[in-house]
């Protein structure tokens, strides 16, 4: 793999975001004047997949519509907290994507920055949804408590790095907001098998954990270095709730309200698929704009 670039001068920067496809989406507004920019980063959360639909409006056409800022994304299907930083172009380009972007010659985290350095004094908001694709594989290991713990050390370095490069484009003041997930093995409650298979069963309840112990304190600490926000998408899906806490579901009949919750948040209930409904990137959208309302309030 590559080595990122390390540093753009203003000039190089230029070149790079001229060089840069941006839909039309993005396109200088009807007064004329140069738009704020709300910049997206990630991986196939960020540009909204959902199987048998492909790129959808996920959260950022949300964000940007509540905020009223341009729409510039960045998000490539499959990205991981290393390839954001060092894989050259986007190998899982996502057509359609809202204010999409390509970068075959560079980085995504290089095209970003070439982005922000460009347009600096015109960025309202940056957001940043990765680590997922980190710690997917880990359910199907003998030891997935292991291998969360091995990924979450990568996770550390890698979004430190990716955070320190974005407040070092953006400048001091602009919003940075990094996000997590809804915590989809939940859903091995009722996926494959209703009711599940004791190992099925366990990797689901240790998934709790990995996210409430490891994935998003590390995710938030690793923000928190460069002055950049996090919130937690998994306990605002419910991932946190007691799992003795249950619900009569129409579908699957009684199952914990956390694994209802990540029913109606994911797809990962009825076809095994880690990404978020409709409902679910709507809720993370919501979170993204409370945030930046928030901040905009200091």
């Amino acid at each position: 793999m590559r080595l990122r670039f390390a540093v753009f001068s203003l000039a190089a920067a230029s070149l790079v975001a001229s060089a840069l496809t941006v839909a039309p989406a993005t396109a200088e507004g009807r007064t004329g004047r140069s738009p704020t920019y709300y910049v997206s980063l990630g991986d196939s959360y960020s540009v909204g997949f959902q199987p048998g639909l492909g790129s959808t409006a996920g959260y950022t056409v949300y964000v940007a519509k509540k905020t009223h800022l341009t729409l510039v994304n960045f998000g490539c299907g499959g990205a991981t907290t290393t390839t954001i930083l060092n894989l050259v172009g986007c190998p899982d380009v996502l057509p359609h994507t809202a204010g999409g972007m390509t970068y075959p010659t560079t980085t995504q985290i290089a095209a970003a920055e070439a982005f922000l350095t460009a347009h600096r004094g015109h960025i309202g908001l940056i957001s940043v949804t990765i680590g997922g694709n980190d710690v997917t594989g880990c359910a199907g290991t003998p030891d997935p408590v292991n291998c969360v713990l091995v990924a979450g050390n990568t996770i550390k370095t890698n979004v430190t790095t990716l955070a320190a490069d974005l407040r070092a484009a953006a400048g001091p003041n602009v919003p940075i907001v990094g996000s997590t997930y809804p915590d989809v093995i939940l859903g091995g409650y009722v996926w494959p098998t209703n009711p599940p298979s004791p190992s099925t069963l366990n990797t689901a309840k240790l998934s709790v954990v990995a996210f409430k112990a490891v994935i998003n304190p590390t995710l938030s600490k690793a923000y928190a270095t460069s002055n950049a926000t996090f919130v937690d998408v998994t306990a605002a899906a419910g991932g946190y709730i007691p799992l003795t806490r249950t619900v009569e579901s129409t579908a699957y009949g009684v199952i914990p309200v956390a694994v209802a919750d990540t029913c109606a948040y994911s797809w990962f209930c009825t076809s095994g698929n880690i990404h978020a409904t409709t409902p679910g990137y709507t809720l993370i959208g919501k979170l993204i704009v409370a945030k930046y309302k928030a901040l905009a309030r200091r």
